[in-house]
């Protein structure tokens, strides 16, 4: 929105030229969400606790947990209000890409919404129903894939880029809808999934979405692109803005997050910003490299897969003492700060191995 603004005041002063660059609008863009959330959070979480938004705790989950039954959730309304404020005052609005992931936050951001509502306010345990939940996932989801397939232009935003090979990047045809779909509704199911302690979703999606800012940046900068041998995508820098404003606003909310949490972040905000990584790593060609670097919310997942399929194909014998991974090392022993903090520097290690393997191809 100010982008505009500051374009009609170059003609009368030459300085507002600075808002034209991507790089300083995202240093302005993080800032802003972290500010948002800063002062808004107080606000927000006296205002779950005034109508009694509090988290419920599995009883058979770990005992260290019934301490936090009560705790106010759906703090993600923070995070994605601090989101889209940023994202409006410091973004290009003529940006296809801008709104691809704006409409992934917003409408994941409701089915979570939608899901919480029912857990907290309703008493209701069970929320929003599975197949709905991924009903409701899979229409937001194939919209945006339909969507980025019919208007792409260029050869770029089509094509596979493999981790490590620079000559391999075969156009994906109709197999980039399906691809676009699972990558967002995975990546949102992963994030929720391991969303279960203090703090231990929002650092990784932090992570992922500061590397997906440089590669956002790099794939929009034609020299960058070609050195690199990805594919040079014009729209994709102005994605910059959009990490930044991710990266801030999950700042802001683990002040209130982190152990012991003042808020959770709940479904409203798991949901959306695991299928928001999604829709980046689409937007950038960079499925697999959220994989990569997403590897902590890999391991959630899996986890959770295996836990199940030991559970019907063994006879009920499980693999892990409790799944998701990060209730496991509960069950063992681990302090709650400890498995968070660990899965934090493994999160940190791949992000740098998917960002080092840029260089590598």
């Amino acid at each position: 929105m100010l982008v505009y603004l500051a374009e009609y005041l170059t003609q009368f002063y030459s300085g507002f030229n600075v808002f034209s660059y991507v790089t300083f609008r995202a240093i302005l863009g993080l800032l802003t969400a972290l500010g948002f959330s800063l002062v808004m959070g107080p606000k927000l979480i006296r205002r779950l606790q005034d109508l009694q938004i509090g988290q419920t705790v599995r009883d058979d989950g770990p005992e260290s947990h019934f301490d936090k039954r009560g705790t106010p959730t759906m703090g993600g309304l923070l995070i994605l209000a601090g989101i889209f404020f940023s994202v409006l005052l410091w973004g290009d609005l003529g940006n296809r890409y801008v709104w691809v992931v704006l409409f992934t936050l917003g409408s994941f951001g409701a089915i979570g919404f939608v899901d919480d509502y029912r857990k907290v306010v309703r008493k209701d345990t069970k929320g929003l129903v599975a197949k709905w939940k991924y009903f409701w996932q899979s229409v937001s989801a194939m919209l945006v894939a339909v969507f980025l397939y019919a208007s792409s232009s260029v050869d770029g935003e089509s094509q596979l880029v493999i981790p490590f090979f620079k000559d391999i990047m075969p156009q994906l045809g109709l197999m980039f809808i399906a691809l676009a779909y699972f990558t967002i509704v995975g990546s949102s199911n992963a994030v929720n999934l391991t969303d279960g302690l203090d703090g231990l979703a929002i650092m990784p999606t932090v992570m992922v979405a500061a590397a997906f800012a440089i590669i956002a940046y790099l794939s929009g900068h034609v020299q960058f692109a070609n050195y690199l041998s990805i594919p040079y995508l014009p729209l994709a820098a102005e994605l910059v803005i959009v990490c930044t404003a991710m990266v801030g606003a999950g700042l802001g909310f683990l002040w209130f997050n982190t152990y012991p949490a003042q808020v959770f972040m709940g479904d409203v905000g798991s949901l959306a910003l695991g299928a928001a990584l999604g829709a980046i790593a689409i937007l950038t060609r960079q499925e697999i490299l959220l994989v990569i670097m997403g590897g902590v919310f890999v391991m959630e997942t899996l986890s959770v897969i295996l836990q199940v399929g030991s559970y019907k194909l063994r006879g009920g014998k499980r693999i892990f003492r409790m799944a998701p991974i990060h209730h496991h090392y509960e069950l063992k022993g681990w302090p709650e700060p400890r498995v968070i903090v660990r899965f934090w520097i493994i999160s940190l290690f791949l992000v740098l191995l998917g960002l080092a393997t840029l260089k590598l191809r």
